[in-house]
């Protein structure tokens, strides 16, 4: 029978499934979606949501460790998963207004979702645990790229529109199942050092007047807050945040490409036919099976130095850099923007299904490289100050996410010209 610990790790891991299971494919096929509603007075844009969402996570990730430390990583995780479900409900009936509220609240809630997920799972690893934690803990959200994107697949093949029901029946099962991974929070349970400190606690306060304990614990909460907002500040100074800042921002750059743009480009390029939705869930399946291979191989297998570290987070550059060049030698240039209908321009290649998939496999592949990485370094050299450290690798991620946007018009802008040029 496995310890407290390792069970509210699995725990752990089961409930991100079920909610990124929700959300994840909700962002593969949100611009397609979006896109396809027959409602002239909706007006939002599945890239605005996006952008909205990721600004509002970058700044509340600031906000998140006093509240992650006032009211427990446990609950912190139960009430974000309120906010996720929400906004995957909104899909069900959408309006302007509404899509653009909950793509606010769920900026809130991952800053709050991410920031307890880091804290717990510390709390609940040692030195010598860590790196399997973390290991166990990314294969098992990584699984969630493969069940909806599954159901794209089947229901979306041959369709090259998505009508209302299609829609409906869709959201209504991701709902349900983000509302199943948010109920498994609160099956979570204290690890038996925590029990202790809490009993210990009680006991001390057992002789004092209930409105005493309460001003007791408000006067602690606040100075647990600024505590932690303090600690913030001090390690964005830190030798080990600034050398693994770079790191955490192109976490982040390619985090937003392959789980907002890449499948949107799939599903619109023109060459790959009626069967091109249909190919979004594919390639989240693909993407998800590089994350869980990457996650299970570097976390679980390879034993934790700091030369595997080196080799894997360098075997993660190389793989990107392979294929986002196969990307941009496969897929249109205007396959990110085209709307309402399929790509005009034509790429250097014929665009071809197995290299758009191997791509896939190759985005999921790297992205594990650099996380397990990320989150196994972050764990041991921050053990006592987890809350803080995981919100600036969040912080820092999410920026670079939100900062993305006016570098690929740029981006996009000189390859025209090169091509151009070289036409």
């Amino acid at each position: 029978m496995c310890d407290i610990r390792t069970y509210n790790v699995v725990i752990l891991g089961i409930g991100f499934l079920f909610i990124f299971t929700a959300f994840t494919t909700c962002g593969n096929i949100e611009q397609t979606v979006v896109k396809s509603l027959d409602n002239a007075t909706f007006t939002g844009s599945g890239y605005h949501s996006l952008g909205i969402i990721y600004g509002i996570f970058s700044f509340a990730n600031l906000l998140a460790p006093p509240v992650v430390t006032v009211i427990g990583p446990r609950f912190t995780m139960f009430f974000s998963g309120i906010l996720y479900s929400g906004y995957i409900a909104v899909f069900i009936n959408p309006w302007t207004w509404s899509f653009y509220f909950t793509s606010v609240l769920i900026g809130i809630g991952a800053a709050l979702l991410w920031t307890a997920q880091g804290h717990f799972l510390v709390e609940n690893s040692d030195a010598s645990t860590i790196n399997r934690n973390t290991g166990l803990f990314w294969a098992l959200l990584q699984c969630s790229m493969l069940f909806g994107n599954l159901y794209v697949y089947l229901d979306w093949k041959g369709k090259s529109e998505i009508s209302d029901g299609d829609r409906r029946i869709m959201f209504i099962a991701l709902l349900v199942t983000s509302v199943i991974g948010t109920l498994s929070f609160l099956i979570l349970r204290r690890s038996q050092q925590l029990e202790d400190e809490v009993l210990s606690e009680e006991e001390g306060r057992s002789l004092l007047s209930s409105r005493l304990i309460y001003k007791q614990r408000a006067n602690s909460a606040i100075n647990d807050a600024k505590a932690e907002f303090k600690t913030i500040l001090h390690l964005f100074g830190t030798k080990t945040i600034l050398l693994l800042a770079c790191c955490m921002a192109y976490s982040g750059l390619e985090l937003s490409f392959y789980s907002g743009v890449y499948g949107t480009c799939i599903g619109a390029t023109s060459q790959f036919g009626d069967g091109a939705k249909a190919l979004i869930g594919i390639s989240g399946i693909v993407v998800g099976f590089g994350e869980i291979i990457g996650g299970g191989l570097f976390g679980l297998i390879l034993k934790n130095n700091r030369f595997r570290r080196t080799s894997v987070v360098f075997l993660g550059m190389v793989v990107h850099f392979v294929a986002f060049y196969l990307i941009f030698l496969n897929i249109p240039d205007d396959a990110p923007v085209a709307f309402k209908s399929s790509t005009q321009e034509k790429p250097y290649l014929s665009p071809s299904v197995s290299i758009a998939m191997l791509c896939s496999f190759l985005l999921g592949l790297g992205d594990s490289c650099f996380n397990t990485q990320l989150y196994s370094i972050l764990g041991r050299v921050y053990t006592e100050q987890s809350a803080p450290a995981f919100a600036i690798f969040k912080f820092i991620q999410v920026c670079s996410i939100y900062s993305r946007t006016g570098f690929l018009r740029v981006l996009k802008k000189v390859l025209k010209c090169l091509k151009l040029k070289s036409g």
